[in-house]
């Protein structure tokens, strides 16, 4: 592709940033939208309208969420050695918009019959494809956008922090908008029409992506082009090979997404590797300094398989819960299941500049809490939110069901609780890793996010209920197992923070003076 002609010093007009940025913003918008559009909708679909039972339409979400949290480690990959970012970017695109247009096709509904679930097989495996496709297609879009933004700035830039702002905040507009659009148009309208929309959405965001190109100025490009035209083993240029390969990749992904052992065996072995690789690491290569910081970086991955497994029940045990046991009338307006997960977009938007003001404030007073208080913060966060919902089904409405208002505080306590964790985790990465495996290190933070999705829905799976054509029979006793979940993960939440916060002034100490 020609380098732009445009002068990079001033081709500026998005809020003063480089027009580039809002080609970022965008692309990264109605990729959200697309993503979090079929979200939220993906186990409804699932238990009401192919009549998976909760604990099999459970394992399809969290094998799909686990993989699309682990393939863009591969995608940003390949993309720093060969691709670059804007072939990375436009494939992951192209496979998004076949993806979540396959989701559309509904096929028949299913049936039963003689007391066993006749379901069309044949749409079922459109829909595994499609999946798939959304999950390979993540892995080469999610991490390569991102690192197009901060080649936007020069690296003393003082616009650039402002601009990743700007930049998240089109993360959560597209998470906002999909999750009330698309929860409303797939929960009223018909699936299709929800999922189509989130495939519209990213239709746009590629078009969107492709026509500003000349407002990257060649930042997004391969950086060897001659490497992507040489020949592979199998007789190809490297770039189709990898083209071919991750189009393979999509048939493994169709496959493992229907034996759902599959995945939990990649990440346990993976896991595993991990650990043992980092633990030999720790011990032989590393100073004294080195070692202690390592060990504090452990703890904190470790740490986050915790906050993710619970925070991640909002689209699996939460969403159930909000179609089976909550009053959805919220002020005047009926909200459907799904569109309650667009409560931690909005929160986010609230609170984010609060918490920004905040931990600035105590810093100057020198009061600011350190990373592993931080950590501790957002999971005991995380833990109270289900303590709303707890305290919610002791004082039930007259038909038995739960005021739409707990769901919201317990957002609202989600969500506070990742402002406290996430911001500084992958911060925590750069500045207690070694240097020489800081890649390696953000792997494995990446990874623990992916076992946190499959074990967010192994402990959903607790409180499967038995359902007829979709829907609960007794009110009453699924919101007693949802109560008894909920408790469990309060305690958890709580047991693992105050955990964390008894151990925090040694793993200060460890820091070894980062904060």
């Amino acid at each position: 592709m020609t380098t732009s002609t445009i002068d990079p010093a001033t081709d500026t007009g998005f809020f003063g940033h480089p027009k580039g940025l809002l080609i970022c913003f965008t692309t990264e918008m109605w990729e959200r939208f697309s993503f979090y559009g079929m979200k939220y909708l993906l186990l409804l679909y699932l238990t009401k309208y192919h009549l998976f039972s909760d604990v099999n339409g459970l394992e399809v979400l969290g094998s799909y969420a686990a993989l699309v949290y682990a393939m863009p480690v591969i995608g940003g990959l390949l993309a720093d050695r060969y691709l670059g970012m804007r072939k990375a970017v436009v494939f992951g695109g192209t496979l998004l918009v076949l993806g979540h247009f396959g989701m559309a096709f509904e096929g028949k509904q299913a049936t039963v019959v003689n007391g066993s679930v006749v379901r069309d097989d044949d749409a079922l495996q459109i829909f595994y494809f499609s999946l798939a496709l959304i999950v390979i297609g993540v892995g080469f879009l999610k991490p390569n956008i991102s690192t197009i933004v901060g080649q936007l700035y020069a690296k003393d830039d003082p616009r650039r922090d402002s601009g990743f702002t700007i930049f998240y905040m089109g993360i959560n507009l597209g998470a906002f908008t999909a999750t009330l659009l698309c929860g409303y148009l797939g929960e009223t309208y018909g699936w299709g029409y929800g999922f189509g929309a989130a495939g519209i959405g990213m239709c746009i965001g590629l078009c969107s992506f492709l026509y500003g190109q000349k407002h990257l100025h060649g930042h997004a490009e391969p950086k060897d082009p001659a490497l992507l035209r040489q020949k592979s083993i199998i007789g190809l240029s490297r770039e189709m090979t990898i083209y071919l390969c991750s189009l393979g990749g999509v048939v493994v992904a169709w496959k493992m997404l229907q034996f759902h052992g599959a995945v939990g065996t990649l990440l346990n072995s993976l896991s595993v590797a991990v650990l043992i690789g980092m633990t030999w690491f720790i011990t032989v290569k590393c100073n004294a300094e080195e070692r202690s910081r390592m060990i504090v970086l452990a703890v904190l991955i470790l740490s986050t398989v915790v906050f993710w497994a619970l925070f991640e029940q909002s689209a699996a045990s939460m969403t159930l819960y909000a179609d089976r046991v909550l009053n959805r009338n919220l002020l005047g307006v009926e909200l459907t299941a799904s569109q309650f997960g667009a409560m931690n977009s909005l929160f986010i938007f609230m609170c984010a500049p609060l918490f920004a003001w905040l931990w600035t404030a105590l810093a100057r007073r020198g009061l600011e809490p350190s990373t592993p208080v931080k950590f501790a913060l957002g999971i005991g966060q995380a833990g109270l939110g289900f303590g709303a919902l707890v305290l919610g089904a002791n004082a039930p409405d007259e038909s038995g069901r739960v005021f739409a208002y707990w769901m919201v505080l317990a957002y609202l306590l989600h969500t506070t609780g990742e402002l406290c964790l996430s911001p500084v985790g992958l911060s925590a990465v750069t500045k207690l890793a070694v240097p020489s495996v800081v890649g390696v290190m953000m792997g494995a933070w990446f990874l623990a996010t992916a076992y946190s999705e499959f074990v967010a829905v192994k402990l959903s799976q607790i409180a499967a209920i038995e359902t007829v054509d979709g829907s609960v029979t007794d009110i009453a006793a699924a919101l007693a197992s949802y109560t008894n979940l909920f408790t469990s993960l309060l305690w958890v939440g709580l047991g693992a923070a105050a955990f964390m916060l008894v151990i925090s002034p040694l793993l200060k100490k460890m820091m070894r003076g980062i904060h």
